[in-house]
């Protein structure tokens, strides 16, 4: 097989590779080998990896290989080479975290996603790089390396699922597991090009997921197309006895709920909070993308978000509390051990009073109540851009460089993504555009809780119209 034609099997959506290897025009072992070759063309600009397991891989796939060739019946992910954000846990297998303090951590159970997605066939292929913890919003990591974005290696990836982003968008795997706390899927998907989803708080299980806040975190896919994530996220969603928090509500057929039709579909656009202070090219590319969202029939309504203040407000609180508790022994006994911007995040959560926290957790359902009748009661979904800025580089968000302005600039960057992990609304961003300095744009649908199905609805309805997501970075063949 030339170069040219194993690029071509990368370049392949999740959906359609997964078609070649049921069809057998293409094998699990020639997915693997291609994607393992193309992680040592490629990752030595980008760094999105911090370890792979090439041996194992390619062992994983010769068996699936010759499942295939029994007749068995094959999983809807059968033989696709995935790498996934390096805080999923799999006994006896390296998960760093991306930090110092877990570099040599072996966990002795694996996390419930990862044993979904290896029954539906899945090849796992190893650890994406991560901020450290999960948390910042920018792709830095003192101790592994910035991850770098495929489109210009100079800006930012997005974070922390910056790995993830990084790898999908580069055409190194089909898809890869983020995790989003204050949008950390949806942020790298917008960065880098490609589809996130956050699904609706609780629809997907945690367990064996390195936390980072209880009341906020969300595990969920970054994929080519949402049809991709359709699929991955049908394999992974669902109760997990293992998860006491995980809903128990029925999972529907995301995949056949994507069927192109969003006629009379109301569809909300803020006029407050969402816009404030955008970069005009930004708000360009938002408005082609609900223009091609209204030619194919949907209903463009102005929304009014309520008590975006407070949800801001406690949002934070919660996340930096829980992030705080969850830390609070190491950071005790391994200060040292943590980069200077994630530290300066921590240790001020010490000192937010105990009320505050239990009043923004109490205020959470009367508040998501209020949007819900305000919102929901006259839309069926609300569309915002994912960020309101262009994407910054690498160097303008360094706060552990002492850059300038770099504080003010990363806080800003998750801005219109913090809200809605504060809601625990369901969330997709699609790519909807490339900026002057030909960096992706993406826009971010939300919907009523365990509305996953509708969000993904009109992101594939969006994307049969556009082909921002099948645009590849300058440099990946």
């Amino acid at each position: 097989m030339n170069a040219a034609a194993k690029s071509s099997l990368l370049h392949l959506s999740l959906t359609d590779a997964a078609d070649a290897l049921k069809d057998g025009s293409v094998t699990a072992l020639e997915l693997t080998t291609v994607a393992l070759e193309a992680f040592t063309r490629i990752d030595k600009a980008i760094n999105s990896a911090i370890w792979l397991e090439g041996a194992a891989a390619l062992e994983a796939a010769e068996a699936l290989d010759k499942k295939r060739k029994s007749g068995a019946t094959l999983g809807p992910l059968h033989g696709l080479p995935l790498a996934h954000k390096d805080m999923y846990y799999k006994a006896g297998k390296l998960s760093t975290c991306g930090s110092a303090i877990r570099k040599d951590f072996r966990p002795t159970y694996t996390a419930t996603v990862m044993e979904r997605l290896e029954e539906a066939g899945s090849v796992t292929l190893g650890g994406l790089n991560m901020a450290e913890f999960a948390q910042n919003p920018t792709g830095h990591n003192q101790h592994y390396g910035h991850c770098r974005n495929p489109w210009h290696t100079d800006y930012c990836t997005g974070g922390s699922s910056s790995g993830s982003g990084a790898a999908v968008a580069a055409r190194l795997v089909y898809g890869a597991l983020g995790s989003d706390t204050g949008g950390s899927i949806r942020l790298p998907a917008a960065i880098c090009g490609v589809t996130g989803i956050k699904a609706t708080q609780t629809r997907v299980s945690r367990h064996g997921v390195m936390p980072l806040s209880f009341s906020a975190d969300n595990v969920g896919p970054l994929t080519q197309t949402a049809r991709d994530a359709a699929r991955f996220l049908g394999v992974i969603a669902g109760h997990d006895p293992k998860d006491p928090t995980s809903s128990a509500e029925p999972v529907p057929d995301y995949e056949a709920a994507l069927t192109g039709d969003i006629r009379g579909m109301r569809i909300g656009v803020p006029t407050n909070y969402f816009f404030d202070g955008i970069d005009p090219e930004v708000q360009a590319a938002f408005d082609a993308a609900v223009a091609v969202l209204q030619a194919r029939g949907a209903v463009i309504l102005p929304v009014t978000i309520p008590h975006m203040d407070a949800v801001s407000t406690y949002g934070g609180i919660v996340s930096r509390v829980e992030g705080g508790t969850i830390h609070a022994q190491w950071m005790r006994q391994r200060p040292q051990d943590y980069a200077v911007h994630l530290s300066g995040r921590l240790y001020p959560s010490q000192g937010i009073p105990g009320t505050y926290y239990l009043e923004a957790l109490a205020r959470r359902g009367a508040i998501l109540k209020a949007v819900a009748a305000a919102v929901f009661g006259v839309c069926d979904a609300f569309i915002t851009p994912t960020l309101r800025m262009k994407v910054p580089t690498l160097l303008a968000t360094d706060i552990d460089a002492g850059t300038p302005g770099a504080i003010e600039t990363f806080q800003d960057v998750s801005i219109n993504t913090r809200p809605i992990n504060y809601l625990g609304l369901p969330s997709v961003s699609v790519p909807c555009g490339l900026d002057s300095n030909g960096l992706p744009i993406g826009f971010q649908i939300q919907g009523r809780p365990f509305a996953e199905a509708r969000v993904l609805k009109i992101a594939d309805a969006y994307q049969r119209d556009t082909d921002w997501h099948r645009r590849l970075p300058p440099n990946v063949s």
